[in-house]
């Protein structure tokens, strides 16, 4: 499925400054990199979501882990703002969001610097000429290990199963390898766990079984 997230904000300039303090500045002609030692002093960890949408999974998964820093990154930014909203009316204080493509995100962050990476819902431009603006594809994939800490993970979860089927496939032949895969999240061991993005509860209710996975990398030693 995917995507129904760009509908234009009302007030959507004067809603992005009201967040500012969470949001980290992104200028495509000139990025500049950001510390995650610096803007997250306290924290000893740091996770990414590729693709926050409204904003409930990370909610809910940066309450559960205050010791942890969150990067929440979503390149329609008419769709950022109800996220960055969420938190900022929120006592969440883990929180930073970036509104640009992912494949500027190794020129802003050190490498290996994030021990989770999350891809919820991710469009599955469903095209298959469109195969390599997914961000499942190989040659994204091979960014991520740019991304991931030693023994870091990259966390999955899609209601497309054609998605799914071509993700679990490009994940092994980039190297990674796979655990705790389901073709219907809510229905097994990892449901309580789980936390329930917008989209994904809108779907579930109509009957859409939700895939899951977990990919890492083999130790190198």
């Amino acid at each position: 499925m995917k995507n129904m997230r760009s509908r234009k904000r009302k007030n959507g300039e004067a809603r992005m400054e009201a967040c500012g303090e969470l949001i980290l500045p992104f200028d495509k002609e000139n990025i500049e990199a950001v510390s995650l030692e610096e803007l997250f002093p306290e924290k000893k960890s740091y996770r990414i979501e590729i693709g926050c949408g409204k904003g409930a999974f990370i909610s809910g998964i940066a309450e559960r882990n205050p010791d942890v820093g969150f990067i929440a990154v979503e390149k329609i930014g008419d769709v950022m703002i109800v996220a960055a909203e969420k938190i900022k009316n929120s006592e969440t204080e883990n929180v930073r969001f970036l509104c640009c493509d992912a494949v500027h995100l190794e020129q802003i962050f050190a490498p290996h610097s994030f021990e989770r990476i999350y891809l919820n819902f991710s469009d599955p431009w469903p095209k298959a000429r469109h195969a390599k603006r997914r961000l499942t594809y190989r040659a994204m994939l091979e960014r991520f290990k740019n991304l991931l800490s030693e023994n870091g993970k990259i966390e999955f979860k899609t209601d497309n199963r054609d998605l799914f089927d071509f993700s679990l496939i490009e994940f092994e032949e980039s190297g990674y390898i796979l655990e705790n895969v389901t073709f219907d999240l809510h229905a097994s061991e990892w449901a309580k766990d789980n936390i329930v993005t917008e989209y994904e509860a809108n779907f579930s209710a109509k009957g859409f079984k939700i895939n899951r996975l977990e990919a890492y990398l083999p130790n190198k030693s």
